[in-house]
């Protein structure tokens, strides 16, 4: 598709997941349809939004792709909303393993992207003073993708990936040398990652890149055994935050302009800029089609 409309709105729905994963899905999306009742475009759900974030949760939640409950519920709200839907993340079971996915269905209710998440949330982040310490290992029961998510809209390409892969500044540079003017990633930081990067890896990714980001994380959950970050965030490609959530359930709504984009690209021409006679950014596996 060639990008015809420069223009969208976009909604970030921080979502409060509980244990119960049918109201999971009824709760997401009441908030899709009321997303899309104020005029957004394109509806992004946060990680793990069938189920909570552990790696004891994802083999009991884990489900087939495409014939589960919660690929159903995306294609169906996608097309009845007449919305792009980012279907956040949620475990997948792909004959004996088990992914960490996010599906994105088109207004019609096609699929049009499939991603695993990349890199696994494998951390040991030790108590420093009054600052709680977290670790978890996200390969005791995940394995990993194998490739970089894009797809195509008439507003362009979007870029996709999931929460730890912010880290790695190479994804999204991949991303952007393909075209894409809009990464979204959903994630679920937690209270001690996340006062410390979470801002600042979306700042520097939408700067690095001269593009959109956006973050879109669950709800504080304050019986959940993992203290999500919550913030839920929009940061247009000079860096500046367009809007953001605190921690609890809301849904965020930015108005993206792709001409800021090129204004941006215009002012600073780093794009036009690099030494590829000094380095490069090597995308290795040609975008899956589906």
């Amino acid at each position: 598709k060639m990008a015809s409309k420069q223009a969208f709105r976009f909604a970030a729905i921080q979502l409060k997941v509980g244990s119960d994963k049918q109201a999971n899905l009824v709760r997401a999306s009441a908030r899709i349809t009321e997303a899309a009742r104020q005029g957004a475009q394109v509806v992004a759900l946060p990680e793990c939004f069938n189920s909570p974030y552990g790696s004891e949760y994802f083999p009991e939640y884990a489900e087939a792709v495409p014939n589960g409950p919660t690929t159903q519920m995306l294609r169906e709200q996608a097309q009845t909303n007449n919305v792009y839907l980012i279907g956040g993340s949620f475990p997948e079971q792909d004959n004996d393993k088990i992914y960490n996915t996010s599906l994105v269905f088109d207004p019609h209710g096609n699929l049009i992207c499939k991603y695993k998440k990349l890199h696994l949330f494998d951390i040991d982040v030790p108590a420093a003073g009054d600052k709680p310490g977290i670790r978890f290992k996200e390969s005791e029961t995940l394995s990993a993708g194998d490739h970089i998510a894009s797809f195509d809209t008439e507003y362009g390409l979007f870029g996709l990936a999931i929460c730890y892969d912010m880290r790695f500044a190479e994804v999204a540079m991949v991303l952007a040398k393909r075209g894409a003017r809009f990464i979204c990633y959903p994630g679920a930081f937690n209270t001690t990652t996340g006062p410390a990067h979470w801002e600042l890896l979306q700042r520097a990714r939408a700067v690095d890149n001269q593009v959109f980001v956006a973050t879109v994380s669950p709800a504080r959950n304050p019986e959940g055994k993992y203290p999500v970050w919550g913030h839920s965030t929009i940061v247009d490609p000079w860096g500046t935050i367009v809007a953001k959530a605190e921690h609890e359930e809301t849904t965020v709504f930015a108005d993206i302009s792709f001409s800021r984009l090129d204004e941006v690209r215009n002012s600073i021409p780093i794009t036009k800029q690099k030494r590829p006679d000094l380095y490069e950014v090597l995308d290795k596996q040609p975008p899956i089609h589906l």
